[in-house]
């Protein structure tokens, strides 16, 4: 099937043409139709299946079936996403698939000035990309109005739920006219009793699709465990790189110190490094993805942050060096390649300590990870196993979810003299929550 028969217009098939797309995904296949036809939708879909263009195609046509508003134009269409590098990358899809059309479209997240967004959202745009907590804070000083939004797209819906988010989609929700009034799209790569409880209130009549079981990874990609002491880990990595001459390699880490670590060290050992977390500005993430992108980074060390916001077509090799303590995130990490139909490689570095983890994950996937020992590098049998931290790390919530990186916290208020403890710390409303 190529997309010639799916329905889209002239404009977005040559917009499709011109980045070397032929066929469509499942995905595609199936949401693309049923978005054209008008119909909610609740869609599972894994990440690297192509699900941005399922819905960013169909929406563009749906907009452009009503002629442009003079003058400023009031925001038509909203996608929600949990993370800033989401968010870019769904707003450059936006761009890339709507060249050829008369629609304007603009991103807003967090951790940047908001006063260019002042700026950009004053000139009127079609389409608005944003994270949830960004949003509001232009919604609560007056610089956006939701109430003729026509098509809602809540993307990685699992995601915004799991990192806190459920409150401020509410807020947003009740600015919005109602159901029946506009086109709900709810992307989501599980479905948890929460999000069901969510599209029940959302979505109206939608239609069901599903391309792969729950927790599916792609087939393309090679997944291997190599059993290595915790003090050998970066020794081993760099071996690997160097050994094999890996030129783009996305590394896994848990926490945002050991990011900023192990990137300081790799840079020591002679290859060219940079980390990404949340208590890094926008700015700088932006540079290292960019530098990553190009060729100019070799390891891009992340924080689960980037689990769902990187898209890079050939990444050849995305490496665990902590396994995630949520076992979803290993499929979500490790999607980061295999995409676009290409072939891919996620190893995954395991101490001692991680066993536990590794056999949650593997009893997720329903598979065992063939695992290999490196001459050199074998395990010592002698050192035993400590405890991760009780299954947390310094980025998770009690229940061992990933929490938004980057939020902006009030510090608690100073003891009174006599008065006991002071209060714990709290979201500033209206901080990068995105």
């Amino acid at each position: 099937m190529s997309f010639d028969v799916l329905g889209l217009s002239a404009e977005l098939l040559r917009a499709v043409g011109e980045q070397g797309y032929t066929q469509p995904t499942p995905i595609q296949k199936k949401t693309i139709p049923a978005i054209l036809a008008g119909k909610d939708i609740m869609a599972c879909a894994q990440t690297g299946t192509g699900k941005t263009a399922g819905f960013t195609l169909p929406l563009l046509q749906r907009l452009c079936t009503k002629p442009a508003r003079k003058g400023r134009r009031p925001v038509r269409a909203l996608v929600l996403t949990p993370t800033r590098e989401l968010a870019a990358q769904v707003a450059e899809s936006v761009e890339t698939y709507g060249r050829h059309m008369p629609l304007s479209s603009t991103v807003v997240f967090g951790g940047v000035k908001i006063n260019p967004q002042i700026e950009r959202l004053r000139q009127g745009v079609d389409i608005l990309v944003a994270t949830p907590g960004r949003l509001l804070d232009h919604v609560g000083q007056k610089t956006l109005d939701l109430s003729q939004i026509e098509i809602l797209v809540l993307d990685e819906a699992d995601r915004m739920l799991d990192m806190g988010f459920i409150h401020d989609i509410r807020r947003v929700l009740a600015l919005l006219p109602g159901n029946s009034e506009r086109q709900n799209l709810l992307f989501s790569a599980t479905f948890s009793d929460e999000i069901k409880k969510l599209a029940h209130r959302l979505l109206n009549q939608p239609e069901l699709i599903e391309v792969a079981r729950r927790n599916k990874t792609a087939d393309r990609i090679r997944q291997i465990v190599y059993p290595v002491d915790k003090s050998r880990k970066r020794e081993l990595l760099s071996h690997m790189i160097g050994s094999h001459d890996w030129q783009q390699v996305l590394v896994f880490t848990r926490t945002k110190h050991g990011a900023n670590r192990l990137a300081q060290q790799l840079e020591k050992d002679g290859l060219v490094s940079a980390a990404i977390h949340g208590n890094k500005s926008q700015g700088a993430r932006t540079r290292a993805l960019a530098g990553f992108k190009s060729g100019k980074v070799r390891v891009l060390v992340a924080t689960d942050i980037a689990a769902r916001g990187l898209d890079i077509d050939q990444l050849p090799h995305v490496v665990n060096y902590e396994l995630p303590n949520v076992s979803e995130d290993y499929v979500h990490r490790i999607g980061r390649t295999g995409r676009a139909g290409n072939e891919g490689e996620a190893i995954s570095l395991v101490c001692v300590d991680e066993h536990k983890l590794l056999r949650d994950i593997e009893r997720l996937l329903k598979r065992e990870i063939p695992r290999t020992v490196l001459p050199g590098y074998d395990p010592d049998p002698n050192i035993k196993a400590e405890p991760i931290r009780n299954g947390r790390n310094n980025n998770q919530g009690p229940r061992g979810r990933q929490q938004p990186e980057g939020q902006n916290r009030r510090k608690p208020p100073a003891k009174r003299s006599g008065r006991g403890r002071g209060t714990g710390t709290n979201p500033v409303s209206g901080g990068p929550r995105g």
